[in-house]
């Protein structure tokens, strides 16, 4: 599999929380090579079962989100400007003059308005998402045949190639994490697995981790894998909070997840010359394992993330290297490596 062409083919699709469908089919389409029985539930949740045809087998869970932070419309006042709400956790530093595309009846562009600083008293001041004004050029009655409360909003932005491995794109959060679960699919194909294996691109993680609870609570796993990204080290973070792009996957520690299970993983990296880095989350992770772990009577639950810079930015980059990381030790943990 060619995991900079699987990236780039997830992230290109919208997927925000709440209206996941657009992306929910592009992972369905690419699950079903290694799942033909996948499917997309009435949440949009995607979710298939690979049985590895031993008798009392464990069931072991990939869980990764597949939705992506955006806006969504709440009103188009008088002279046909825009208001909006978010859908996750946005970063409002990086908003104001960006490009947008609105999802209504077809996509329309528009720019986030801005005070100019010739004219701005505070320069500091960072924007509440309920203060931005989208301009797409329309007065209200022209805005309203295309414009609906309720469509969603991204930035327009674009899968870019950096230099060497990196890459830069919206919805790296946590596309990526669909795709190092795809590859590790694909590494198993000619391989024999110790579990039947409950693959799951779950749907509004960043509004709630509601699909996580759903999908959890049906599949009934006994252990559970989340992949979702992590901090990258960048010039102004700290670095025993971080891990440098190109370091591998990250191997949780939390009060959540389970330390025989993060410890089985790092044994596996050790062992299968996997890079990886720890990284502690002391009470919880922010990720689908704090729902996954405690639905019905509990899962056993590990966290690997993919360290990337710019979190929750129109420009999120990742390090292929690191995708394919994680990849292989999934791979190596659901052969039964762990268990030999």
């Amino acid at each position: 599999m060619d995991i900079k062409q699987t990236l780039r083919s997830l992230t290109e699709q919208i997927g925000v929380s709440g209206d996941e469908f657009s992306a929910s089919c592009a992972a369905l389409e690419l699950l079903r090579e290694y799942a033909p029985d996948a499917e997309i539930d009435a949440f949009g949740n995607v979710t298939a079962l690979i049985k590895c045809g031993r008798p009392n087998a464990k069931t072991l869970m990939f869980d990764a989100h597949i939705d992506r932070i955006g806006m969504i419309v709440t009103y188009i006042d008088d002279s046909g400007f825009i208001k909006a709400g978010a859908c996750g956790g946005l970063d409002m530093r990086t908003m104001l003059a960006q490009t947008v595309v609105v999802h209504g009846k077809k996509d329309v562009y528009g720019v986030i308005s801005t005070l100019p600083p010739h004219v701005s008293s505070d320069h500091s001041k960072v924007p509440e998402v309920g203060e931005l004004c989208i301009d797409i050029g329309m007065n209200k009655e022209d805005a309203e045949k295309l414009v609906s409360l309720g469509d969603r909003i991204t930035v327009n932005s674009q899968f870019r190639e950096l230099c060497g491995s990196l890459v830069s794109a919206p919805a790296v959060d946590d596309r990526s994490g669909v795709c190092a679960i795809l590859a590790a699919l694909d590494m198993l194909k000619e391989k024999p697995i110790a579990y039947d294996l409950a693959v799951c691109f779950t749907a509004q993680e960043e509004t709630g981790e509601r699909g996580a609870k759903q999908v959890a609570a049906r599949i009934e796993a006994d252990e559970a894998i989340i992949v979702d990204v992590s901090f990258g080290t960048t010039p102004d973070s700290a670095a025993h909070e971080t891990a440098q792009l190109g370091s591998g996957a990250m191997v949780g520690v939390s009060a959540v997840l389970d330390r025989g299970m993060t410890e089985r993983l790092k044994a596996l990296a050790d062992s299968n010359g996997i890079p990886f880095t720890v990284e502690v989350m002391p009470s919880s992770t922010g990720t689908n394992a704090d729902a996954i772990s405690v639905s019905r009577g509990g899962v056993k639950c590990c966290t690997l993330s993919i360290p990337i810079r710019y979190m929750h930015t129109p420009i999120e980059t990742v390090d292929i290297r690191d995708i394919e990381a994680v990849a292989k030790l999934i791979c190596s943990y659901a052969g039964g490596e762990a268990d030999a």
